[in-house]
């Protein structure tokens, strides 16, 4: 593994603050995210629109404190928005290569603002509203959740988390989303809070997200955020959060 130098940039970056996230709105469907109490870690989303038929977001978890982490958050939103908007522009492009390149660049620029090594788990996608499609590349990150009528699918690990190695690549895939499909993306922290249980600790787990995104009520995207925020924090029973929890969820109506 090659390591970078430190940017000249991590002064000035750290003095900003991340852009809270607007997302746009989409030609029949919905998009939406939502965390539970105060940042301590390193998870944050965003989304763009970068075409006139493309909307472009991600949710992402840089390791470490926030304290610590902060000008690396803020450098890799820089880096979203900049080049998301730079590679996906064109309304004639390959997606699968550009979601590739827009890996390889945040990976860079995590690996550049943290001078070496820094995990950081992404998902990111791209939704087409004319096709109704997904591209999608998760590196390292929890699986996305895809519930249509066939059941959920896990859109699972499409290469190692960022920040790890300079010429690191994460491959991207391209899945249809349904007419009343949904796809829910949670953090680590969702999954591995933890309750007590008989003396033991026990975590929430990918299995419960899926059970209640299988039976879950799908009537906004922002519903269906907070519904299994709430659902991991009733199973902790008031434990302290030791991690950010966050969901993202994409609900297509139309």
């Amino acid at each position: 593994m090659r390591r970078l130098f430190r940017s000249r940039a991590s002064e000035s970056a750290a003095r900003d603050e991340l852009k809270p996230a607007e997302f746009p709105s989409i030609r029949g469907a919905e998009l939406a995210a939502d965390f539970t109490a105060r940042r301590v870690a390193g998870d944050f989303y965003d989304s763009i629109r970068v075409n006139p038929e493309r909307v472009l977001f991600g949710l992402l978890d840089v390791a470490g404190p926030r304290q610590d982490n902060r000008h690396i958050l803020i450098a890799a939103q820089e880096t979203f928005r900049k080049a998301g908007t730079e590679l996906f522009s064109p309304p004639d492009l390959n997606e699968a290569d550009v979601m590739i390149e827009l890996n390889f660049r945040i990976n860079r620029r995590v690996l550049e603002m943290a001078s070496g090594v820094r995990s950081c788990p992404a998902f990111l996608g791209c939704y087409h509203e004319r096709f109704g499609t997904l591209c999608f590349s998760n590196a390292g990150h929890t699986p996305g959740l895809l519930r249509d009528n066939s059941g959920i699918t896990e859109l699972g690990s499409t290469g190692l988390p960022l920040g790890l190695f300079s010429h690191a690549t994460s491959d991207a895939r391209i899945v249809a989303v349904e007419r009343g499909a949904a796809l829910l993306l949670v953090s680590r922290g969702v999954i591995s809070c933890e309750a007590r249980r008989n003396g033991g600790s026990e975590e929430f787990g990918l299995g419960r997200v899926k059970e209640f995104f299988q039976n879950a009520n799908m009537t906004s995207a922002q519903d269906l955020c907070a519904r299994v925020l709430n659902s991991s924090a009733e199973f902790t029973r008031g434990a302290p959060v030791c991690d950010d929890r966050t969901a993202l969820a994409l609900l297509r109506k139309v």
